[in-house]
């Protein structure tokens, strides 16, 4: 539907820019959105409305081919603009508005120099044609992320910083599209993307597979991965879930008997925080060779390569399923502020065990906060992280999910899952900070709360009174 839109949607630009008024003033857009870890990620001056991604890949040589189309809209008056696009993929050709543009490419930053300057608040499109061969991105904690190859394809994973490994895009959190996926694989391969299934072709010995995500997305939560797969599509209600197991994991069998509890989970946290975000939902289990489990949005991931069972851990798709609500749907604005992912998927886990006859959360919290004042679990605040090294560490998920608990006596169970289902409401599709919800806290509970909040999230060292 878009790409049936796009000429008309050109000459509608060019007029734009034609009766723009001589007086009106351009300047460049910003190379950064000052992220206080990935200062360079994201790029000022305009809005991404959506992504359409072509892809062809070819395992064998490892060789990715793409098309991106974004369509954008200007916040000021743009000379020219940034993407972010890794070097060790070459562009080819670059359009905006149909007409070539210059460009130059260093490292992630591409800088475009449109042949007309672009107007604050009207749209244009680019064109990336581009090729390469992908490679993983390191993260600081030494983790891997990006377009990683498997033996049969590739596993497709970007949080923090990998989108820019396989796609050009703007890539900060804060900037949410929707998508379009066309990702063209040989003949016996799956390419999984976002959202809902629209078709797939095989000719010449090739396969085609389109995906729409409809709902606004965070480019880290982009996924194209691929392989041998089998994929099943189950429901809850009216809503399709996309289930793909690698065969050559360790335990298919148990691997979609885990994946099938999504309709349920689904379900339990529709009831507990409110309606499910999204049109589509499920997961995909792959030797992913990555080392965890991400909640790529309507897809989540999860690698199993080397793990005992063979399989998603119960509680690992319960924590994942939960970040469609809390990461996906609300999403942090800057990555310091990670606990407002992980701290709520970790207390999601304890309330769906709770909920389900297990062990309550107030028992996890016990255990947890029985750890001696001089362990290093008590080293780091949730929201005073150190460094995007200690993104993914205790203190973002475990005492993130504690302070949550802990919120959770101090207020009583009535105001507590009114304010998880009200941030939810207020926030959909939208962007948070932890400001944001002290601010909401302290409006539903009537409390003020700044010494609770300060020990809890930013204060190192072991809380003893709140």
């Amino acid at each position: 539907m878009l790409r049936r839109s796009l000429a008309s949607f050109l000459v509608l630009a060019a007029v734009l820019v034609a009766a723009g008024p001589a007086s009106a003033q351009f300047s460049p857009g910003s190379p950064g959105l000052d992220d206080p870890f990935f200062p360079q990620a994201g790029n000022g001056g305009y809005d991404v409305r959506h992504y359409s991604l072509d892809l062809d890949y070819q395992r064998a040589t490892n060789q990715l081919d793409g098309t991106t189309r974004i369509v954008a809209r200007a916040t000021q008056g743009l000379s020219q603009f940034n993407l972010d696009l890794r070097d060790f993929l070459e562009i080819s050709r670059l359009t905006v508005n149909g007409l070539p543009a210059t460009f130059t490419h260093d490292g992630q930053e591409v800088t475009v120099t449109p042949r007309f300057p672009l107007r604050n608040r009207l749209p244009f499109i680019v064109r990336i044609d581009y090729s390469g061969t992908p490679e993983p991105i390191v993260d600081p904690d030494g983790s891997s992320e990006g377009w990683v190859p498997t033996a049969d394809g590739a596993f497709v994973v970007n949080e923090p910083q990998g989108s820019p490994g396989w796609y050009p895009s703007n890539d900060n959190p804060r900037d949410k599209a929707t998508y379009d996926f066309e990702i063209t694989v040989p003949e016996g391969i799956t390419a999984i993307g976002n959202g809902r299934l629209l078709s797939k072709k095989t000719s010449n010995g090739k396969t085609t597979w389109r995906w729409f995500e409809d709902s606004p997305m965070a480019p880290y939560l982009a996924t194209a991965t691929n392989g041998v797969f089998e994929l099943r599509i189950d429901k809850v209600g009216r809503t399709p879930l996309y289930q793909a197991v690698d065969p050559q994991v360790g335990n298919p069998a148990l691997s979609f008997e885990r994946l099938s509890a999504e309709a349920e989970i689904i379900r339990f946290f529709s009831d507990l925080y409110g309606r499910y975000p999204f049109s589509t939902g499920g997961g995909v289990v792959d030797n992913g060779g990555v080392g965890y489990a991400l909640e790529s949005q309507t897809k989540s991931m999860y690698d199993v390569e080397g793990s005992s069972a063979g399989a998603p851990g119960v509680f690992t798709v319960v924590h994942e399923v939960a970040h469609q609500w809390f990461g996906n749907a609300v999403t942090l604005t800057v990555w310091p502020d990670i606990w407002l992912a992980e701290g709520f998927a970790s207390f999601s886990e304890w309330i769906y065990e709770e909920r389900h006859g297990g062990a309550t959360a107030q028992s996890q919290f016990d255990a947890l906060y029985a750890r001696p004042a001089d362990h290093p679990f008590w080293t780091n605040a949730p929201a005073a992280l150190p460094g995007p090294e200690v993104l993914f560490s205790s203190p973002p998920y475990e005492r993130g999910g504690m302070t949550l608990q802990a919120l959770r006596v101090k207020v009583g169970d009535d105001v507590f899952f009114e304010i998880m289902r009200d941030w939810y409401r207020e926030n959909r599709y939208g962007n948070v900070t932890t400001a944001d919800f002290i601010a909401l806290a302290e409006r539903e509970s009537g409390q003020q709360l700044d010494q609770f909040f300060d020990v809890w999230l930013y204060q190192p060292g072991k809380p003893t009174s709140w």
